[in-house]
């Protein structure tokens, strides 16, 4: 592509809005970032509303339209009320990304109950609950609205343990299994929306650990690049891309798939 040359028309998000759960985390960040550089008018979802409106911001000052909606997908009601905000903020929705992850470390038993909420519970909720807005997007949007779940490798395979060792840096137990039953939840969800032209896929990203992370574990760094064909762990600018594919008309035609974002972590 020529400097300057603008992409293809259907890689464009213009005149859409996009919600992204988690939006203002460290992955989460960086994918609102390339929804806002298409076009969209992205509302970031969050519980902790100063965190929030830093991101926000953060990404008017780069010249994206943003909203913030603090709520807690977690609940029933927390989901309704998040899905009610974007309507209130902008009548419609054509873009719905679940990036939304939490855990406890009170025991295992309340761990499993709270990922489970979050992975998987409030990401049903909010595809049920928004599904007025995002058929009715399905119908003016050439390729459709679209549903882009942010699943993980570990919903795949399991950690390996040689490398986490005693770093403290390895996810707890309930992580891999919420994540696996979200790619299932992707290909239900697939097939139940097709019929009013709403895709729904997944994005499964491999070792994205934060560089203060990896310069206060560098053996454990060195263990993810030896584990990964590529020799390397993955930057948040990396998601872009595959999200920017998935949410836009260029993937008109695929739904329910899974595409890995893992260096070939998975191709072993």
């Amino acid at each position: 592509m020529a400097r300057n040359q603008q992409p293809p028309e259907n890689w464009r998000l213009d005149g859409r809005v996009a919600l992204i759960t988690g939006g203002a985390g460290y992955l989460g960040r960086a994918m609102a970032e390339i929804l806002c550089e298409a076009g969209a008018e992205v509302v970031l979802n969050g519980r902790d509303a100063k965190k929030l409106k830093r991101a926000a911001d953060e990404l008017r000052g780069l010249g994206g339209r943003v909203s913030i909606a603090a709520r807690d997908v977690s609940t029933p009601k927390g989901a309704a009320a998040l899905i009610a905000d974007v309507q209130k903020l902008g009548g419609r929705l054509d873009i719905l990304v679940n990036n939304a992850y939490g855990g406890s470390s009170s025991s295992v038993w309340e761990d499993f109950r709270k990922t489970y909420e979050v992975t998987v519970q409030a990401s049903a909720l909010l595809i049920d609950t928004a599904l007025p807005m995002m058929t009715k997007a399905g119908k003016t949007n050439p390729g459709g609205a679209c549903v882009v779940n942010i699943a993980s490798m570990y919903g795949k395979v399991s950690p390996d343990l040689r490398i986490y060792g005693k770093s403290g840096c390895d996810n707890p137990p309930s992580y891999g299994p919420a994540k696996a039953a979200l790619l299932q939840l992707t290909r239900y969800y697939a097939c139940r929306l097709g019929p009013n032209n709403i895709r729904v896929n997944s994005i499964s990203p491999g070792a994205f650990p934060p560089s203060s992370l990896l310069k206060a574990q560098p053996k454990f760094h060195e263990g993810l690049c030896r584990k990964t064909p590529l020799g390397r762990v993955g930057r948040p600018g990396e998601l872009k891309g595959p999200l920017l594919f998935l949410a836009s008309d260029a993937s008109s035609y695929v739904t329910g798939a899974d595409l890995a974002v893992d260096g070939g972590w998975t191709a072993w």
